[in-house]
C-alpha cells in the first residue's frame, strides 16, 4: 500500500463518526421528502436539472453547456444556478454589467459564452424560478445547475452525473468522502451519466458499471468522455493549437484536474502547474505568484493555460493579461457507444410534452 493510500484510509477512519452523522442527517431529510412530510413543488413547465450526489468535479458545467447548444437553436433557454461563492445574495438576473463576483464563476461562464441565454442565480430555486419566469416570460425551458439535492423544487427531468474514476457507489459520505446525498437518491434521476470515461472504454467495463447502477426500466444510462476544444487567448480570442513544442503553466481551481493533467501529458512538451481550491477567487498576490512562475520557465515557446471557469475569475487582471499570453481551454462531453442521438432525443422529447412550448414552437 502506498503512503498516500495509507494516509487516505487513516483519514477516512478518523472522520467516519462525522460521516455517519452526515449520512443520518441526509437520510432523515430525504425520508421526510419521500414521505411528503416535507413538500417538493413542481411546475407545469419544462425544467431540466443537472446535478450529482457529490461535492463537485463531475462535469456539470460542460453538460449544462451541451444542453444549451442542443436547445438554443429552437428554444428560449434560461439557466438558474445557486451562484456559489458570489458576493451577493438572493435572486439576480445577469446583465451586460454583471461580474463573476456578483453571480459566481460558472454562471458567468454561461453568460459570456451564450449571450442570448438568460442566466440567473438564486439560493432558493423555488423562489427564483417564478421570478425568472416573470422577468423573462419568453422562456421555454429552464436548466437548473447543481440542484439535484435541492428537494424543495421538483424538476421534470433530472440528469445525474457521476465520474468514472469515483462513482457514487464507491464513495464515502462527507467529510470522509465527497458524497453529500444518499446513494439511493440516484433512483430519482431519469437519466444517469457516467462522466470522464476513457475514450476507449471497453464493453465489459461498461457492463460492470451498469450492474452497479442497477437502473430501473424508466431510467436511461449514458457514458461520456472528455473532448477538449481549441485553446483561445483571453484577450484576442485567437486560437492556439496545443502541440509538443509548447511549454505550459497550468493555472486551475477546479475540483478534479486529473483529466486535464492527463490531456497535457499527451499533448504538450511539458507543463508545471499552480492549483487552487475549487471556485477560488484570485487575488493580486495570486497573480504575482502566477507571473513569477511563468517567468521562471526557461522557454521561448510558453503560455499560461487555464480552464474557462477559472478564466472568468482571471479577466479582472486585464491590464496584466496583455503582457503574458494566457489561454482558456474549452471542454465538452463526448458521448460513447453511439448514444448521443438517443440522449438528444430524450431531452427534446421531454420539452415537447408541454403544451406551452408546443403552442410556441412550430
Amino acid at each position: 500500500m502506498s503512503l498516500n493510500n495509507s494516509i487516505n484510509n487513516s483519514r477516512k477512519v478518523i472522520l467516519y463518526p462525522v460521516a455517519l452523522v452526515a449520512w443520518l442527517y441526509i437520510k432523515t431529510r430525504n425520508w421526510l421528502y419521500n414521505k411528503k412530510i416535507l413538500r417538493s413543488t413542481g411546475f407545469n413547465f419544462p425544467i431540466i436539472c443537472v446535478g450529482n450526489l457529490s461535492l463537485g468535479g463531475t462535469g456539470k458545467s460542460p453538460m449544462v453547456e451541451y444542453l444549451i447548444n442542443l436547445l438554443q437553436p429552437t428554444y428560449n433557454v434560461s439557466t438558474l444556478s445557486r451562484g456559489y461563492k458570489r458576493k451577493t445574495k438572493g435572486y439576480l438576473l445577469a446583465n451586460e454589467q454583471t461580474t463573476a463576483l456578483e453571480i459566481g464563476d460558472e454562471p458567468m461562464q454561461f453568460h459570456l459564452k451564450f449571450p442570448k441565454v438568460n442566466v440567473a442565480v438564486g439560493e432558493e430555486r423555488i423562489v427564483a424560478v417564478p421570478q425568472l419566469l416573470h422577468d423573462k416570460p419568453e422562456t421555454d425551458v429552464i436548466i437548473l445547475d447543481d440542484a439535484f439535492q435541492h428537494r424543495p423544487i421538483k424538476a421534470g427531468l433530472n440528469i445525474l452525473l457521476t465520474p468514472f474514476d469515483k462513482p457514487y457507489w464507491s464513495d464515502s459520505y462527507i467529510p470522509a468522502g465527497d458524497l453529500r446525498d444518499n446513494k439511493s437518491s440516484a433512483q430519482r434521476a431519469e437519466i444517469i451519466i457516467v462522466t470522464k470515461c476513457p475514450a476507449d472504454l471497453k464493453e465489459e467495463v461498461r457492463k460492470k458499471y451498469l450492474k452497479q447502477i442497477n437502473a430501473t426500466k424508466e431510467q436511461n444510462v449514458f457514458f461520456t468522455g472528455i473532448e477538449y476544444g481549441a485553446a483561445y487567448d483571453l484577450i484576442t480570442k485567437e486560437q492556439l493549437p496545443l502541440n509538443k513544442n509548447l511549454d505550459v503553466l497550468l493555472v486551475c481551481g477546479i475540483a478534479n484536474p486529473r483529466p486535464l493533467r492527463q490531456f497535457l501529458d499527451a499533448t504538450v512538451k511539458s507543463y508545471r502547474e499552480i492549483t487552487f481550491s475549487d471556485h477560488h477567487i484570485f487575488t493580486i498576490d495570486d497573480w504575482r505568484k502566477i507571473e513569477k512562475e511563468y517567468n521562471d520557465i526557461k522557454s521561448n515557446n510558453k503560455i499560461i493555460l487555464t480552464t474557462e471557469k477559472d478564466a472568468v475569475r482571471l479577466v479582472k487582471f486585464g491590464e496584466f493579461l496583455n503582457e503574458i499570453p494566457i489561454y482558456a481551454l474549452p471542454i465538452q462531453p463526448a458521448f460513447l457507444f453511439n448514444q448521443q442521438q438517443e440522449f438528444n432525443h430524450l431531452i427534446t422529447s421531454f420539452i415537447g410534452t408541454f403544451d406551452r412550448v408546443n403552442n410556441q414552437i412550430p
